[in-house]
């Protein structure tokens, strides 16, 4: 486009046919050189090709002006040597202003202090006008391929523009219209009231002339404050119609997915994101990705919190599955709408039903997997419907006699015990043996440990991005601390805990204070010692306690220790001595 080639680094607009003459060069052969080779300037060089000065045939009549004979002397005495350069990297746009505003008509362009070429403003003038024909047909080409019909006016309601659309919507050529006043053709259009009014109309109801129905928004055209004409984009209302009813058939599964799109664009879910080295961690990612490619059932079992639905999103991005993941939380539906929420609806099914109807969650998960978070929760009623769905794998909507076929990978996710609840009849058991097809049970983060600080660097990371905020330092002491919390909310109570540290820290730091009073409470807890205030002597109590706490879990192994609290070995015998702590030295 036009301000592209204004966009455009000078290397592209320069010219590298540079006449040039060393300091030596007698005068009237500089002048000979430039009449033979047309150029209206000379650049004087060394043999470096560095940029000495400049002389221009402004130059050379001054001279004549002012000494008839110097024309013999060499080119040194009179070039110019005060010279403005540019570099090849910099915007033509910056060469342009520079020009314009020292009023000169051209610019070396110099390399490593080295001539490679000269912009003139006659380059960048010709780069521009050799674009604004082509620039006039692209225009015309994509007005002439919009939906809408355009129509652009002047101030004297004169059309000086008429698209392709115009022409087919209203039946009057280009030619017929162009250069002629609007109102001889359409005395009622709404954009001769936006030249009266010079304000706005959109999306309104209009007929033109008769027989013409559209939807038509016109505004009204400024350039630098000046009013210049206005501008109308018109829509037949049959095509608008018909577009509306589309969208309403398909509203429903285009906001699910939507929803799902965002989700992972946004979170992209996959198995290189579950973070953590424990083995333990290692084995139920290996075996989730065995199972993924695979159509099998997947019950996730685990506390809550531990990361079941990650899981089951990484399961389904990795199965090739071309349809969306749907997730459906069972236990946040009542009872009596479960069925409709899960096989939709027919229009008038039931009292409050929608008039057209509704989609259920199998037909949106149509071609993709079905996650069933918390399925101990599901009502006894239902679990006999899904086991029917997902033996002959066909749903019927309430209100409905007509079977319709889906294709749904079921994952499923609960933190209670099925088998328990098999026995106690609270479950059905053909139906717990058709989820349990592979089951993966996840660990809770106090029987993975060492992922701790992995996950804590990245919550902290991540809630700082998210809200612009630079990241702390996390104190060895905290980290110690967190290490040896029971963490019974697992990892939601861990990345929460990370954005309280943040939250909390002080001066860039993440200390103790910086950390739930509740989790200190557990990990160091109240003794019967006289309570300190004094700052220094509470904080090397705090160490002290948290040294022989990290020592004792480490069974005395210094090296581990020391990796623990994240400081050298050095430091740690240090404060071993320092605080006199001879049992464990």
């Amino acid at each position: 486009m036009l301000s592209g080639q204004l966009n455009n680094s000078v290397k592209d607009i320069m010219n590298t046919d540079v006449l040039t003459v060393t300091a030596d060069t007698i005068l009237r052969d500089c002048i000979k050189l430039m009449l033979i080779n047309n150029k209206g300037e000379i650049l004087v060089i060394d043999e470096k090709r560095h940029l000495k000065g400049l002389l221009t045939f402004t130059d050379v009549a001054r001279i004549m002006k002012e000494e008839k004979n110097g024309f013999d002397k060499s080119v040194k005495y009179y070039m110019r040597k005060d010279i403005l350069t540019i570099g090849p990297n910099e915007k033509a746009i910056k060469a342009k202003n520079i020009m314009k505003n020292r009023g000169i008509g051209r610019l070396p362009v110099v390399k490593n202090k080295k001539l490679i070429g000269i912009i003139r403003i006659i380059d960048i003038l010709d780069k521009i006008y050799s674009r604004i024909e082509e620039e006039s047909a692209s225009l015309a080409l994509i007005l002439n391929n919009l939906h809408e019909a355009v129509c652009v006016v002047n101030t004297e309601g004169i059309v000086v523009l008429w698209s392709k659309k115009s022409e087919k919507l209203y039946g009057v050529k280009a030619e017929q219209i162009v250069g002629n006043k609007l109102e001889d053709f359409f005395p009622n259009a709404l954009l001769l009231k936006v030249l009266k009014d010079k304000k706005p109309i959109e999306n309104i109801y209009h007929s033109p002339r008769e027989g013409s129905y559209v939807i038509i928004s016109a505004i009204p055209l400024f350039i630098n404050g000046e009013f210049v004409g206005a501008v109308s984009t018109d829509r037949d209302v049959t095509e608008v119609t018909n577009l509306t009813l589309e969208l309403e058939k398909t509203k429903d599964k285009l906001e699910l997915l939507q929803e799902e799109v965002n989700k992972i664009n946004e979170d992209k879910y996959s198995f290189g994101i579950i973070l953590g080295k424990s083995k333990v961690i290692k084995e139920k990612i290996a075996r989730a990705r065995r199972v993924a490619r695979t159509n099998s059932s997947v019950l996730i079992t685990g506390e809550s919190g531990t990361g079941k639905e990650v899981f089951a999103r990484a399961i389904h991005q990795a199965s090739g599955r071309k349809g969306p993941f749907v997730a459906v939380n069972c236990s946040a539906i009542p009872e009596n709408l479960f069925e409709s929420e899960m096989f939709g609806y027919v229009g008038g099914a039931f009292t409050g039903a929608l008039k057209k109807g509704k989609v259920g969650k199998f037909e949106l998960a149509n071609g993709g997997t079905l996650f069933l978070d918390e399925i101990g929760d599901m009502p006894m009623y239902m679990q006999v419907k899904l086991l029917r769905v997902l033996q002959e794998k066909k749903i019927v909507r309430v209100g409905s006699e007509k079977d319709i076929d889906v294709d749904v990978r079921i994952i499923s996710a609960t933190h209670r015990d099925l088998r328990a609840m098999v026995k106690e009849n609270l479950f059905r058991e053909d139906l717990y043996y058709r989820l349990n097809v592979v089951s993966i049970e996840l660990p809770a983060l106090r029987e993975r440990k060492e992922d701790i600080p992995i996950l804590l660097r990245h919550f902290i990371c991540e809630f700082c991005k998210e809200n612009n905020i630079s990241v702390p330092k996390l104190k060895p002491e905290v980290l110690a601390v967190l290490m040896s919390y029971s963490w019974k909310g697992n990892i939601r109570e861990l990345k929460n805990t990370a954005e309280h540290l943040v939250v909390f820290s002080k001066n860039g730091e993440i200390r103790l204070d910086s950390v739930p009073e509740y989790i200190l409470e557990q990990t160091i807890g109240e003794d019967d010692r006289e309570p300190v205030f004094d700052l220094q002597k509470a904080v090397e109590r705090t160490e002290k306690e948290i040294i022989r706490k990290v020592m004792k879990m480490v069974e005395g192994n210094k090296s581990k220790a020391a990796k623990l609290l994240n400081i050298p070995r050095s430091t740690l015998y240090y404060k071993l001595k320092y605080y006199n702590m001879k049992d464990l030295l």
